[in-house]
C-alpha cells in the first residue's frame, strides 16, 4: 500500500531522516514509534507532502507521490489526523466533520443558482456519508454541539471522523491518544479498529502509549535520531535491546 525507499530529509545542518526504508501492507495497522525527536512526524510530513524528502522515494499503491503537493496526495486517498487537535473552533461537530468531504465537492456558480435542482442532491449525498461516520464513531449526542465545548477525547474522535469522511485508502494517525485518560484511550482503540474493519482503511499509527501499539498494530518500525533501529511484529520490535536502550539509556535498566 505504501513504500518508503531510502527517504532522507535535512533541515539546515540537521538530518532528521537517514535513509528510511519501510513498506506497509494493505489493510494493516502499522506502528511508528520512537523517542521524542526521533523523526516520526518528519516522516509523516514527508509522506503527506508537507516536507518532501530530499533523497529517496515514496510510493502509494505503486505510484510515486514524493514531491507532490499535499492536496494532490490527499486526492489520491491519503488522509491524516494531527498530534495537536486541528479542528475549526466556532463550528459545530457536524460542520467540522462535513469539511472532510471537501475533496469530493464541486461548487459552481450554476450549482448555486439552481441549488434546488442541482446542488441539493450532491449536498444530501455528502450528508448521508457523514451521518454514517457519525454513527460509526458514536458522535450522535454531540453532533450539534460547538466543537470548543466538548472534551478532548471527543474532539480527537471528531478529528478521526473528519479524516474518515475523506474516504482514505491510507490514514495517518499522529498520536491520537495524546492527553487522554485510560477510558478515552480504550474508546479510541475500539473506534480505530471499527473504522479499519468497516472501511478497509490501511493505517499508520504514531503513538507513545506502548500498550496501545502492541494491542492494535500488526507490525511496527522504531526510529531513533532519524534512523530505523528495529522493524517487525510489534512486540518483537519494541522488545529489541536496541529499542530498550534508546528509551531507557542502558539495556540492563529494562529489568
Amino acid at each position: 500500500m505504501l513504500e518508503c525507499a531510502a527517504v532522507s530529509r535535512w533541515f539546515g545542518g540537521l538530518q532528521a531522516l537517514k535513509g528510511i526504508d519501510l513498506h506497509i501492507h494493505r489493510g494493516e495497522i502499522f506502528g511508528l514509534v520512537g523517542p521524542n525527536g526521533s523523526g516520526k512526524t518528519t516522516l509523516v510530513n514527508a509522506i503527506t507532502g508537507f516536507y518532501p524528502p530530499q533523497q529517496g522515494e515514496i510510493r502509494y499503491r505503486g505510484e510515486r507521490i514524493s514531491g507532490l503537493k499535499p492536496h494532490r496526495i490527499a486526492r489520491k486517498g491519503v488522509a491524516r489526523t494531527f498530534q495537536n487537535v486541528a479542528l475549526f473552533r466556532g463550528l459545530s461537530v457536524l460542520d467540522n466533520i462535513l469539511l472532510g468531504r471537501h475533496l469530493f465537492m464541486r461548487p459552481s456558480i450554476l450549482g448555486a443558482a439552481f441549488y434546488w435542482w442541482w446542488a441539493e442532491r450532491e449536498e444530501v449525498a455528502h450528508r448521508v456519508r457523514v451521518e454514517e461516520v457519525i454513527d460509526l464513531l458514536q458522535l450522535e449526542s454531540v453532533r450539534d454541539e460547538p466543537v470548543d465545548v466538548i472534551p478532548l477525547g471527543m474532539q480527537k474522535r471528531v478529528e478521526l471522523a473528519r479524516a474518515l469522511c475523506a474516504e482514505p485508502g491510507f490514514l495517518v494517525l499522529d498520536e491520537p491518544m495524546a492527553g487522554m485518560n485510560q477510558e478515552e484511550k480504550e474508546y479510541m482503540v475500539r473506534f480505530i479498529l471499527d473504522a479499519r474493519d468497516a472501511m478497509g482503511t490501511t493505517m499508520l499509527l504514531i503513538e507513545h502509549h506502548m500498550d496501545v501499539v502492541t494491542a492494535i498494530c500488526n507490525r511496527a518500525v522504531v526510529l531513533n535520531n532519524g534512523e530505523k533501529i528495529a522493524e517487525g511484529p510489534t512486540r518483537e520490535a519494541i522488545n529489541d535491546p536496541t529499542v530498550v536502550a534508546a528509551y531507557i539509556g542502558r539495556v540492563k535498566d529494562a529489568a
